[in-house]
């Protein structure tokens, strides 16, 4: 049944007219042993960059994710939306500033970051799913007090309005989901015992959903080939980190800038109980299937 459908959606083979039924079934062949291995285990997703804002790869991602859910992987898709935000506020008139990186929210901006998150792009996702005749259902943070955040401050203190560090997990609006056989699809906003609503980091996020969920898998896919010990040059990848060794990169400037907050986060998600994490090239079509189903891997995989 699993290689039925892989071959019937031909969605992992690239130039799939020119290939040999033979070597088709060779590519299942091969990712059987990867599907064998997560079936029946939840791997999240946490979808941004390049790949959300590229119609072609966004595509793909759908098409990979609805692939994983059919061979009997549970697939978490969190997801963020910064541009889309940038977007509106600018056709509003409102200004988007940042301090050291994080969005000051004040609270015309969480408006929008609720609208835009858990309206707009939350129901565009679901939708494509179901043109690839995925089953997906829509979540936010709030839906169930899934997401409990506390206001955040700046490195010294700064207020930085409605933007929030998660404090509590509750995983049954997501387990309810898989259950009913949906892909359960999450916009990062949160909420307090009050009622403030809060925008939360999407990486930070995903890392704490995957914690709470046991997963197998996490995945954080962005516009970069993974962590390299020259930012500049893609032919110093390095393909795998214990996260033992981390301190020690960052001290030595190879994890630095942007990159500190996304590994924090693989590190984080790993001391917490989750398998594996993984910083992948979303750039790359398929590039989901190529981590999961494959022994190489893509990007840098934290153990």
């Amino acid at each position: 049944e699993i290689g039925v459908r892989l071959v019937g959606s031909e969605m992992c083979i690239r130039d799939r007219d020119n290939i040999s039924n033979k070597t088709k079934a060779q590519v299942l062949i091969d990712a059987l042993p990867y599907i064998q291995k997560y079936n029946n285990k939840i791997v999240v997703v946490k979808y941004g960059g390049n790949a959300m804002t590229n119609n072609e790869l966004k595509d793909a991602v759908m098409s990979d994710i609805v692939l994983l859910s059919l061979v009997g992987i549970s697939v978490v898709l969190v997801h963020g939306g910064g541009p889309e935000i940038n977007e509106m506020l600018k056709k509003l008139n409102i200004e988007s500033r940042f301090i050291n990186g994080l969005r000051y929210t004040d609270a015309d901006t969480i408006d929008v970051v609720k609208m835009v998150l858990a309206g707009k792009v939350n129901k565009e996702l679901v939708q494509l799913l179901a043109q690839h005749k995925g089953s997906a259902v829509g979540l936010c943070g709030i839906d169930g007090k899934m997401l409990m955040a506390e206001r955040k401050y700046g490195e010294n203190d700064e207020d930085l309005g409605f933007v929030g560090d998660i404090v509590k997990v509750n995983k049954k609006p997501i387990t309810d989901a898989l259950a009913n056989g949906n892909i359960p699809v999450i916009a990062t906003v949160a909420t307090d015992e009050m009622g403030n609503t809060y925008n939360v980091n999407a990486d930070t996020a995903a890392a704490r959903i995957a914690a709470e969920l046991n997963a197998e898998n996490l995945i954080l896919m962005t516009d970069i080939a993974g962590l390299m010990r020259d930012k500049d040059d893609p032919s110093t990848l390095i393909p795998s980190l214990n996260i033992s060794e981390v301190p020690f990169m960052k001290r030595q400037g190879i994890i630095s800038g942007g990159m500190i907050p996304k590994i924090d986060c693989c590190v984080e998600a790993i001391r917490r109980g989750v398998k594996k994490t993984a910083i992948i090239d979303g750039r790359i079509p398929h590039s989901i299937l190529i981590e999961i189903l494959s022994n190489e891997g893509i990007g840098t995989q934290f153990t």
